[in-house]
């Protein structure tokens, strides 16, 4: 496993992030095709063998099953000290006023039922899921840094939105000496690219680590077009996040078909590679739902696309509508 550090802090992660959306209750209905704890427990004990040392959780996956089922399986096989935890808030965790969103009064709560359920008394990096439009910039953020300053966070990070709005909250951290953000959590990979415009290029500029979730767009590059999963058959995410431009879509999949079977390796490892060779990607998040899935990640690392093959697989890309900034 190779490790690099997170954006400019000094921060050692592995190359490669354990998506942990996967892991819950399915159940309680929000992914019905989550694992549960003993699903879950061969994929994270294959993460931690391959070397992996960075986690992603958020307290709405599975309404808190996953926090649960992740720091559960981890400080059965791994010190706390060894591993780089990250979850997130925002989403609407129980009905009624306050029940979600970035306030100061929703985050102080969250943290607290965060670290409860991940039986941690600190996560390493916490992320604001998404952009929280009802609430004032100053306020959330002057919460992120309390509770930064109470030990109950090492760093601070943010996911999907416009650049100009993590542009403008970077510059009233600095304007108040509030803790920064340090990474980006934003959807990147072959079938969607719109990040190259502005949020990539600013994370660049500023220092800040990209974390990318959906590096296989849900699947959709990892197995031709037409193949189903119970995922892909459950999760409105699978379609409503590709519905654009799916002609150009179908000609990208095709190109990694084609090339895994030139390459001899499998299409999840061409489209990982990809990543692997963008200088503003710090770790994608592999979010597997078997422990093989981890095996093509860490072997993805090991291929080496040249310059014409990766302009052969980004050739049909077609823009589409900015996706997920809710």
């Amino acid at each position: 496993m190779d490790y690099t550090k997170l954006g400019s802090t000094g921060l050692e992660v592995s190359r490669l992030c354990l998506g942990c959306m996967s892991f819950g209750n399915p159940d309680l209905g929000e992914r019905e095709w989550a694992l549960r704890e003993d699903e879950a427990r061969p994929i994270v004990k294959k993460a931690l063998d391959a070397g992996i040392n960075f986690f992603d959780t958020a307290n709405i996956y599975s309404y808190g099953t996953s926090e649960e089922i992740t720091g559960k399986l981890l400080w059965e096989m791994v010190p706390r000290h060894e591993i780089v935890l990250a979850t997130k808030v925002n989403g609407k965790m129980r009905n009624g006023p306050n029940g979600g969103g970035q306030s100061r009064k929703a985050i102080m709560h969250e943290i607290d039922q965060s670290l409860k359920r991940l039986g941690t008394h600190y996560v390493d990096l916490y992320q604001i899921h998404r952009y929280d439009k009802t609430t004032p910039m100053e306020e959330t953020l002057e919460a992120l840094h309390d509770v930064v300053k109470a030990g109950k966070a090492r760093y601070i990070g943010a996911s999907s939105m416009f650049a100009w709005q993590f542009m403008k909250m970077l510059k009233i951290q600095e304007i108040h000496g509030w803790t920064r953000f340090v990474s980006m959590q934003n959807q990147v990979n072959l079938l969607y690219r719109e990040e190259e415009r502005e949020m990539l290029p600013l994370c660049r500029t500023e220092g800040i680590g990209v974390i990318p979730w959906s590096p296989l767009a849900r699947g959709r590059l990892a197995r031709q077009w037409q193949a189903e999963t119970k995922r892909s058959n459950t999760d409105p995410g699978s379609t409503n996040f590709y519905k654009f431009a799916e002609k150009a879509s179908r000609k990208i999949v095709k190109r990694v078909e084609k090339l895994a079977d030139k390459r001899g390796v499998t299409m999840a490892q061409i489209a990982m590679a990809w990543h692997m060779h963008k200088p503003y990607i710090t770790a994608p998040i592999v979010g597997a739902t078997k422990p093989e899935h981890i095996d093509d990640a860490v072997a993805a690392l090991d291929v080496a696309l040249t310059d014409a093959e990766i302009a052969r697989l980004e050739e049909p890309y077609t823009p589409v509508q900015p996706v997920a900034f809710t």
